[in-house]
């Protein structure tokens, strides 16, 4: 193989695949991505075996041929060779290396046999939809935040993205929650996802494909089996294996009954709870609020530092009602609100509350509340 390309195309490229190899492997091949120079261009790729991340750039190939080389290595190579460079490629033989030239440069990396390299084979794919690229990164930014962590609830690791009839209306929904709090978001169901499986895209896959679409500004294609979901943009294609488990009935736990409304400036409120919060322990993070007659007093116990409070004016004409919170949950759901109002829908002390920054909003979140 004998491959000459920009550093810009290159760096840009490996950027995208070397994010899903893992730093530490106990199989030696998925520490590598796979180079491969044909008449078509460079095509890169890089899998940890859940995920598969390709894409192909233009480049001058003297020679076709393909070799597998250590993906770290080589982006931390390319990303300090100087900007405007042109890149050499080049391996001879049944060496075991690859040599990289670039100006005075030069480097010789030990390679493994393209043969090795494993095939994340996608399978029929039957669902295919294009989504506007600002659609795609609204409904992940605003339902991230709540995935689990926990490993044990390992259906809980992802957003669950499903449509659903909604007033006469298709929608296309996700929905992530760690049960302590519920994020979900809808749009209008794209052409082509009408029927779609309800899918769980596990949470490594959802912060590449976040990172994909960042700048993005042509459409994203998803298709979708009920195992895999592939991601394409421009001359990338993210692959992923799908969580295999069944995501809970969250409907049942978003109240329909709370009668106390609760109006507050969003800003005014985030920045009040993240005062108040600088007393509570790592481990509580609780904050209080005591809510009577269009006024709301944040506070914060801790016997070890102190105590704090603050009073805000709010728009709350509902019987008097003290109950608590975890202050990073609240400042979370607060800080994915749109508008400058955030309204609470509460119920008691011991039950869900609704937060959402207008009534009717797409996005809509639940929080359970702490003993305080």
């Amino acid at each position: 193989m004998k491959v000459t390309v920009e550093r810009a195309a290159l760096l840009r490229s490996l950027g995208h695949v070397h994010r899903v190899v893992e730093r530490r492997n106990t199989i030696p091949i998925l520490s590598n991505v796979l180079l491969r120079g044909d008449g078509s261009g460079l095509r890169l790729k890089a899998t940890d075996l859940d995920i598969e991340v390709t894409e192909t750039i233009n480049a001058d190939a003297a020679q076709g041929g393909a070799t597998t080389v250590p993906a770290h290595v080589i982006y931390d190579i390319i990303r300090k060779l100087p900007e405007g460079a042109q890149v050499s490629l080049e391996t001879a033989g049944d060496s075991g290396q690859m040599q990289i030239r670039s100006g005075r440069s030069r480097f010789m990396l030990q390679s493994l046999p393209e043969s090795d390299f494993p095939d994340l084979a996608a399978g029929e794919m039957p669902f295919k939809f294009a989504l506007p690229p600002a659609d795609l990164r609204r409904l992940i930014d605003k339902t991230q935040f709540a995935i689990s962590t926990e490993e044990t609830r390992y259906y809980l690791n992802g957003i669950y993205f499903h449509s659903i009839e909604s007033g006469g209306t298709t929608m296309l929904r996700a929905v992530a929650t760690d049960g302590h709090r519920l994020a979900r978001v809808e749009i209008p169901a794209p052409q082509g996802s009408e029927g779609m499986p309800g899918v769980i895209v596990p949470r490594k896959a959802v912060a590449e494909i976040q990172k994909l679409v960042e700048a993005a500004e042509e459409d994203v294609v998803i298709e979708l089996s009920s195992a895999k979901i592939r991601v394409t943009l421009g001359g990338v294609v993210l692959t992923s294996k799908l969580i295999d488990g069944t995501f809970p009935d969250y409907q049942r736990v978003i109240p329909t009954g709370n009668d106390k409304r609760l109006t507050v400036d969003k800003d005014q409120f985030a920045r009040a709870v993240d005062r108040v919060s600088t007393i509570s322990s790592e481990r509580g993070r609780a904050v209080k609020l005591a809510l009577n007659d269009s006024k709301l007093v944040l506070s914060v116990t801790n016997p070890d530092s102190g105590s704090a409070t603050e009073e805000l004016e709010v728009d709350y004409e509902a019987q008097g009602l003290d109950i608590g919170f975890n202050a990073r949950y609240l400042l979370d759901i607060t800080g994915q609100l749109d508008g400058d109002t955030a309204l609470f829908k509460l119920a008691d002390p011991g039950s869900p509350t609704l937060i959402q920054d207008r009534e009717g909003s797409p996005a809509l979140y639940v929080l359970m509340p702490m003993r305080v």
